[in-house]
């Protein structure tokens, strides 16, 4: 049994990994057909199910952070899992507009380290999702830093947990891929909820409809 996640129905091979519990629910009822609840414990909810298409797709919250994704895709891949689509959210740091999307094509952290997304996954996101543009992510402890703690590195946004969820990924041989909507800029604000959704929901369709091939 993994040490945190205590299925309580079957765990596809393929799944959707979110951080926020909620947004786990709300693609669980967008992407699924009569989902159910496939795990509760730590406040990390899941939920499984078929696909339109009739095929199995879990869907499984990791919390906040690095640290808490890697744990989750650890018991994941103990359960069987075998291919993972990040749908997360970033900062934006260069181009990227509030609501557009952003596949990850390197997530790096402050201290120099680099994780690579699965070359095929990450070529069949961003296929399905024509219009998102492709682009680095550094990985940070926190987003609300001073400016002279932020890193220099080039990258087009920021979060809190890509390059941890896809080290831990290759350190256990599932292939993983990530898509992080932008839902803050320094010069624009913050994301509006419906939009948040309306974006998640894109991608959440996307990454459903290849997961389901």
């Amino acid at each position: 049994m993994p040490a945190r996640l205590r299925p309580t129905a079957p765990i596809a091979a393929d799944a959707i990994l979110v951080g926020d519990p909620g947004r786990a629910l709300m693609l669980a009822q967008e992407l699924l057909r009569q989902p159910k609840m496939s795990n509760h414990a730590r406040g990390l909810w899941g939920y499984s199910g078929l696909t339109p298409a009739g095929n199995e797709l879990t869907i499984q919250a990791t919390g906040m952070g690095g640290p808490s994704a890697a744990v989750v895709l650890a018991d994941l891949a103990e359960l069987g899992v075998r291919r993972v689509i990040r749908i997360g959210t970033c900062a934006a740091l260069g181009d990227l507009g509030l609501g557009e999307l952003l596949i990850v094509s390197e997530a790096h952290t402050p201290g120099g380290a680099r994780s690579l997304p699965d070359p095929a996954l990450a070529a069949e996101i961003a296929e399905a999702l024509p219009d998102a543009s492709c682009g680095v992510v550094v990985s940070l402890d926190s987003l609300h830093r001073p400016e002279a703690e932020r890193p220099s590195m080039v990258a087009e946004g920021a979060d809190m947990q890509t390059a941890g969820l896809l080290k831990a990924a290759a350190n256990h041989g599932v292939a993983a891929a990530a898509v992080l909507i932008a839902t803050e800029r320094s010069d624009s604000g913050q994301l509006r909820d419906e939009d948040l959704e309306a974006a998640a929901k894109r991608a959440g369709r996307a990454a459903s409809g290849l997961l389901s091939t």
